[in-house]
C-alpha cells in the first residue's frame, strides 16, 4: 500500500488513516452513491489513490475546516469528497433560499 502523507500536516494526515484503516470513509450516501455493492461504505484506499483529510461538514470555510479537532476528521477519496461538498452545498443553498422565502416582508 502507498500510504505517502501530504507534505503539512502528516501526523494528522497519519492519525485520521489509521483510524479509518486507509480507506475512504465515505458511507451511506453521503455522496450520493450508496455504496450498496461494497457494504455502504466506499472502497477506495491508498492503495488504490489518493485520500485527503476533510471534515464531515464540507460546507466548512477553509478557516473553519483547518480549526476542526483531528478526531472530527474524515478520510476522503477524491471522487466522494467532490460529490458529497457538491451536495452539501447544494443542501445549505436550498435551506438558505427556504429560510428567505419564509422571512415576511415588511415595510415597517
Amino acid at each position: 500500500m502507498t500510504r505517502r502523507p501530504p507534505l503539512g500536516a502528516s501526523a494528522i494526515w497519519e492519525a485520521v488513516m489509521v483510524a479509518a484503516d486507509y480507506q475512504c470513509q465515505c458511507e451511506g450516501g453521503l455522496c450520493g452513491s450508496q455504496h450498496s455493492k461494497t457494504g455502504l461504505r466506499c472502497i477506495e484506499t491508498t492503495a488504490h489513490g489518493r485520500l485527503i483529510v476533510a471534515p464531515a461538514d464540507l460546507t466548512l470555510s477553509p478557516v473553519a475546516a483547518a480549526a476542526v479537532p483531528a478526531e472530527q476528521l474524515r478520510a476522503w477519496c477524491l471522487a466522494c469528497h467532490a460529490k458529497a461538498q457538491k451536495r452539501q452545498m447544494a443542501s445549505l443553498r436550498e435551506q438558505e433560499r427556504q429560510q428567505a422565502t419564509e422571512e415576511p416582508l415588511s415595510l415597517f
